[in-house]
């Protein structure tokens, strides 16, 4: 076995064949996701004419809904006892949505297309997440959820590059939307692929855990902890405008994207891997931190070299707690009711996110520009603080 061998093999071990499908999906998705989203609020202000308001109605919406299914199919896939049913309806709709955008004359279909969009990701989030903690090891959770991160963000590097280029070809907009359907439908052949799920786990005898079991006092309290960073997490929109307000061009504020999802991607794996060998709460905190230092040189007015640093920084956060809170909510809840687990988490700091997003808009405009990001760094500041000192995970089970 030579070297690169050897690398490969110790970058899998542990890890099962539905870990890299679910790696490979989630990569051709997020291809085809990231090369809309910078287009279709062009699309939407430009051709359609649709005022902000109409922007900020349907990405609220769309957001506001996958947050809310993904705690009910989580509940719904450990009832079920069966993920992979929920993992493929929730990609199928997800693609057959792009296409609807090519036929949008007004923005009311533009609206259906993207709920329907975020109602596949609602969908499959919570029970694939249990699906790739299923197919792993439990000493390789992190690296798991790391290396599908890292895929999943390196479709969102390649997807906003093909934007650039098919809007640099004057592609048309409701071509590019029928374009963006081909790596989502290829991420959908791809899940024929998955293995069959293994047999659920049973409960020992005389247990009273079951689908409807208390989730443990660990959970709950590491979803309070982040929830509190949640409500300073709002969407990064704001860092894109603050981008734009240094004074960089378009394509420049879409380089500074591209820059973050690269260090994302890289860094996800390494990060994933190190929360198995050290410690998920100190990589979870070391994000955190991170973050605040992040939104507090963004709240300075930094120049414009600053702001790739930043977005940088900013990938490096990402890495360190994404994958990393998955993992750990893997580790303290139990598989029968690991769905609903998954699904608690997703859905509130999804809530938590979309009420930052409000409260930093209001901050943008009433108070200065620079209010949303210390607003976001001192919630992040007090997260990181009570993780450190309010927070003792202990497994719920080993499986």
């Amino acid at each position: 076995m030579n070297v690169k061998q050897s690398r490969r093999a110790r970058l899998l071990e542990g890890l099962g064949r539905n870990v890299l499908i679910l790696g490979v999906v989630s990569l051709f998705t997020d291809v085809s996701s990231e090369m809309l989203y910078p287009i279709v609020p062009l699309f939407l202000t430009t051709v359609l004419h649709a005022p902000m308001t109409v922007v900020g109605l349907i990405e609220g919406a769309a957001e506001c809904t996958a947050s809310l299914l993904k705690i009910v199919s989580g509940w719904w896939s450990d009832r079920a006892k069966r993920r992979q049913p929920f993992v493929v309806w929730g990609y199928g709709i997800s693609a057959f949505s792009k296409p609807l955008l090519a036929l949008a004359s007004t923005w009311h279909l533009v609206l259906v297309s993207r709920l329907l969009d975020r109602v596949g990701k609602g969908i499959r989030t919570s029970p694939r997440d249990v699906m790739i903690a299923a197919s792993c090891d439990p000493s390789a959770r992190g690296k798991a959820f790391g290396l599908h991160r890292a895929m999943d963000t390196t479709g969102a590097v390649i997807g906003p590059l093909l934007a650039i280029g098919l809007l640099a070809w004057k592609v048309k907009y409701q071509w590019i939307f029928i374009f963006a359907f081909v790596p989502a439908a290829a991420g959908v052949i791809t899940l024929a692929f998955l293995q069959r799920e293994s047999a659920p786990a049973t409960p020992a005898a005389g247990s009273r855990r079951n689908s409807h079991a208390p989730f443990s006092r660990e959970l709950i309290r590491f979803v309070a902890i982040y929830g509190v960073f949640a409500l300073g997490n709002s969407s990064d929109v704001f860092l894109l405008l603050k981008a734009k307000q240094t004074g960089l061009s378009a394509i420049g504020v879409l380089q500074t994207y591209v820059l973050y999802n690269i260090v994302f991607a890289l860094a996800a794996t390494p990060a994933g891997w190190l929360s198995d060998k050290i410690s998920r709460r100190a990589l979870m905190i070391g994000g955190l931190l991170t973050f605040a230092a992040v939104y507090a040189g963004f709240a300075f007015a930094p120049g414009r070299l600053a702001i790739f640093g930043l977005f940088a920084l900013y990938g490096l956060y990402g890495a360190a707690t994404d994958g990393v809170a998955k993992a750990l909510v893997t580790d303290v809840s139990r598989p029968e009711n690991r769905g609903t687990a998954m699904g608690l988490m997703n859905t509130a700091t999804g809530m938590l996110a979309f009420v930052a997003s409000l409260v930093a808009g209001l901050l943008w405009s009433h108070v200065s520009p620079a209010a949303p990001f210390l607003y976001g760094a001192a919630c992040a500041v007090v997260s990181a603080v009570l993780l450190l000192f309010l927070y003792r995970p202990r497994p719920a089970v080993t499986a």
